[in-house]
């Protein structure tokens, strides 16, 4: 249930949607004589919010914190395994095209297949399976299994989590696939600005060990605190995602799933 709650509503406060609603929902109440101030009014705050969102730095402003928040290991030594979080499979163009199609988390499962070249010895565990209410013919786990055959990742180096929906559910269910044992040590492997959820999460859910290994950067870094955005579609999908993180990690802090609100290092 808390899946689809949470895919429903988080339609519906995605800020680029809930603009664009207020100036729909000003247009159509301005035809009505009486209502027509209250109508402008709405237009003229939803489209300046989409200006704001859209050009200016107040996408950055609010990803690169997160993105900041974990630094990579100094040095990889010892790691008995790599975890890397769903996110970076499109699963309903992998279902639909029979091969792999990835999403702009591509990096998630491209630079995991360098750290299995560095970490040999490491098992590389894959959490992911249909993050989406539509069925989409195909599982996260099996387009990342595709890849990791052709990356020259050995199949008995591979397991894949094919049932998790979130994060929660990424820490949980591969845990219990896993079984890790008191002593080892593991790399979580996610976006950047999606890390102090997860690590917030895997340390909730008793997974313990587990380093920070951030990648998908969306930014340079504070530099690009003072950089807007050339076309308002950049600034609107940056500005979702960062406010969907932040609005992630109240969520998951208030239900207990997160060690805090911000975990850190």
């Amino acid at each position: 249930m808390f899946f689809y709650v949470a895919k429903v509503g988080g339609f519906f406060l995605q800020p680029s949607n809930f603009l664009l609603a207020l100036v729909l929902i000003g247009l159509l109440i301005g035809l009505r004589s009486s209502w027509r101030k209250t109508g402008r009014r709405l237009i003229w705050l939803g489209a300046l919010g989409l200006a704001i969102c859209g050009f200016s730095p107040a996408a950055n402003w609010l990803i690169q914190p997160l993105e900041d928040r974990y630094a990579r290991p100094a040095e990889l030594d010892g790691f008995d395994g790599i975890i890397v979080l769903g996110g970076a499979v499109d699963t309903i163009v992998t279902g639909g095209r029979g091969d792999t199609a990835l999403t702009m988390s591509a990096e998630r499962i491209t630079i995991t297949a360098r750290l299995a070249k560095q970490l040999p010895d490491a098992i590389v565990v894959h959490t992911g399976g249909q993050g989406i209410i539509v069925s989409s013919q195909a599982t996260e786990a099996e387009g990342a299994a595709r890849l990791f055959a052709d990356f020259g990742i050995p199949a008995d180096k591979v397991v894949l989590e094919d049932v998790s929906k979130n994060t929660w559910q990424n820490a949980v269910l591969a845990k219990e696939l896993v079984k890790p044992e008191p002593g080892q040590k593991w790399l979580l492997v996610t976006s950047a600005y999606h890390m102090p959820r997860a690590m917030g999460v895997f340390e909730s859910a008793g997974w313990t060990g587990v380093t920070a290994y951030p990648v998908d950067y969306r930014t340079r870094g504070v530099e690009d605190r003072s950089l807007g955005f050339s076309g308002a579609s950049k600034g609107l999908r940056r500005f979702d995602v960062a406010f969907r993180e932040w609005a992630g990690l109240a969520v998951y802090w208030l239900m207990g799933r997160s060690t805090a609100f911000l975990p850190g290092p």
